[in-house]
C-alpha cells in the first residue's frame, strides 16, 4: 500500500477511537458467548462470520498502527497492517453484518459490534473498496437532495396513479389531493420509499383516518448509513429535516424502514418535530378510533418478525402486537422474542447487494423460527425485512405468505 495511502486511512482510525470505541476495542476477552448468537453465524458456522471474529480484524489493524507493542512486537498479539488483504478481511467483516445488535444482547460487557465495524467502513469508503451498490445508491440519493426540483414533476405524475388506487380502495367520489404534495402547516409529513407500495398503504390509511398530512419528495432509506459514509448519511437525513422545517409540519411518520426511522428519532439530535414510525402511527389510530379495522379477519395461523433497528435498537415491540392482536384470529409468537428476536439477515443494506447465496444461508435462523410457530402468514414493520424474509420463503420453499403491517392494515379497514 503507497505511504500516502495508508497515512489516510490512519488518519479516518484515529477519527474513530472514541473513549467508547477504545472501550469496546479493549474489553473484549474473546470468550465466545455472542457466536451463537449470530444468525451469520448460526447459518454458516465459521469463525469469520462470528461477532469476535469480524472485531478482530478491526482490533489487530488499530493494534498494529496505534499500540506500542503492536508496531514493536505484531506477532505478539497478532497485530496486523493494513494493506490490499486485510482491506478485502475488512469489507467480508463488515457486510457480513447487519448491524442487529443481537450479540450485544449475550455480550457480558455490551459490546457494540456495528460500532467497532463502523471503523471498517470508513476504511472501505477512503480506500475506495465499499460495496459498489451501496455507494451508487447513497451518490443517488445525495444527488437527488441537491437537484430536488428537476425531480418533482415526474414525481407528481407517478403520485397521480397512486391517488387513483387510493380512491378505489376508500370507494371516494374523487382522487383529488389523496396524496397532498408540499402541504403547508401539515400535521404530518410522510416519508416513504420507491415504491408505489410504500404510499398507497399508507395514504389510504392516513385518508381513512382524516389526517392533515402530506408526502415527502424524498425516500426514506438512507444508503449512506448502509455504506458507512457519515457525511453522506446525515446529508441524506438532512433532506428530509430540512423539508419538514421549510413546511412547518409537527410530526414526522417514517415509512416501514427500521433504519431510516432510527437515524431521525436517535442519532440527528434534537429535531422541531416529533418522530414516528409508520406502526406507532397506525397504532395511535386505533387506540383514539380514528380508524377500525375487521376485528379477527386473518382466520390462518399468523406471527410478527421484529425488524433489529425498529425493535430491538428503538424500542418499537408492543405497538405492532397490538395491531395484529386486532386482526388476526390466531396470532403466534416466535421463540425468542421482542429484543431476543433473530435478524433476518437483511439489514444493514445486504438486500441491496448481490449476495442471495449468502442470506438464503445466513437466514436459517429465522427459517427455523418461523417454521417452529407453524404460521402460515408472516408479517414484519419494515421494507428490508419483508425483502429477505421473501428471499428464505424461496430459499427454503416455506409455505408462507409475507405481508408487510401496514399493507394488512391498509387491506382490513372498516370504510
Amino acid at each position: 500500500m503507497e505511504k500516502e495511502k495508508l497515512r489516510e486511512l490512519k488518519k479516518l482510525i484515529a477519527s474513530r477511537l472514541t473513549r467508547p470505541m477504545r472501550y469496546y476495542l479493549d474489553t473484549c476477552t474473546r470468550c465466545g458467548l455472542c457466536y451463537d448468537s449470530c444468525h451469520a453465524y448460526y447459518g454458516i458456522p465459521k469463525k469469520e462470520y462470528s461477532p469476535v471474529g469480524r472485531a478482530e480484524v478491526v482490533r489487530r489493524a488499530v493494534k498494529k498502527h496505534f499500540r506500542p507493542s503492536g508496531r514493536l512486537f505484531p506477532y505478539w498479539g497478532d497485530a496486523t497492517a493494513l494493506d490490499e488483504r486485510v482491506m478485502d478481511e475488512m469489507k467480508e467483516a463488515a457486510f457480513s453484518c447487519t448491524g442487529c445488535r443481537r450479540c450485544m444482547m449475550y455480550c457480558p460487557f455490551g459490546i457494540d459490534m456495528p460500532y467497532i465495524l463502523g471503523i471498517a467502513k470508513v476504511l472501505l469508503i477512503g480506500y475506495g473498496n465499499a460495496p459498489e451498490e451501496l455507494v451508487m445508491l447513497a451518490d443517488a440519493a445525495v444527488e437527488k437532495g441537491r437537484s430536488i426540483d428537476e425531480f418533482k414533476e415526474g414525481f407528481r405524475s407517478v403520485i397521480g396513479d397512486m391517488e387513483l388506487e387510493v380512491q378505489k380502495r376508500l370507494g371516494l367520489p374523487s382522487a383529488d389531493d389523496l396524496i397532498p404534495m408540499e402541504k403547508k402547516n401539515a400535521d404530518v409529513l410522510f416519508v416513504g420509499l420507491s415504491g408505489a407500495h410504500s404510499i398507497i398503504h399508507p395514504a389510504v390509511i392516513f385518508n381513512a383516518a382524516k389526517e392533515n398530512w402530506t408526502l415527502s419528495f424524498f425516500e426514506a432509506v438512507n444508503f449512506g448509513m448502509f455504506a458507512g459514509d457519515p457525511e453522506k448519511m446525515q446529508f441524506i437525513a438532512d433532506r428530509v429535516v430540512n423539508e419538514a422545517k421549510a413546511l412547518g409540519v409537527k410530526e414526522v411518520v417514517i415509512v416501514e424502514c427500521g433504519t431510516a426511522y432510527r437515524i431521525p428519532k436517535f442519532l440527528l439530535g434534537p429535531l422541531p418535530f416529533k418522530v414516528t414510525s409508520i406502526a406507532e402511527k397506525i397504532h395511535q389510530y386505533l387506540a383514539e378510533g380514528r380508524i377500525r379495522v375487521k376485528e379477527g379477519a386473518i382466520a390462518e395461523p399468523l406471527t410478527y418478525h421484529d425488524p433489529c433497528q425498529l425493535g430491538r435498537n428503538a424500542g418499537v415491540f408492543e405497538e405492532p402486537r397490538e395491531i395484529l392482536g386486532r386482526l388476526a384470529a390466531d396470532y403466534r409468537e416466535m421463540s425468542p422474542t421482542r429484543e431476543y428476536n433473530w435478524c433476518c439477515g437483511g439489514g444493514g443494506g445486504l438486500v441491496a447487494l448481490d449476495n442471495e447465496e449468502f442470506r438464503i444461508k445466513t437466514g436459517k435462523a429465522k427459517k427455523d423460527q418461523i417454521d417452529a410457530t407453524g404460521a402460515k402468514i408472516v408479517v414484519s414493520a419494515c421494507e428490508n425485512c419483508i425483502l429477505q424474509l421473501n428471499t428464505i420463503k424461496d430459499g427454503y420453499g416455506l409455505d408462507v405468505e409475507v405481508k408487510s403491517l401496514s399493507e394488512l392494515v391498509a387491506e382490513n379497514l372498516v370504510v
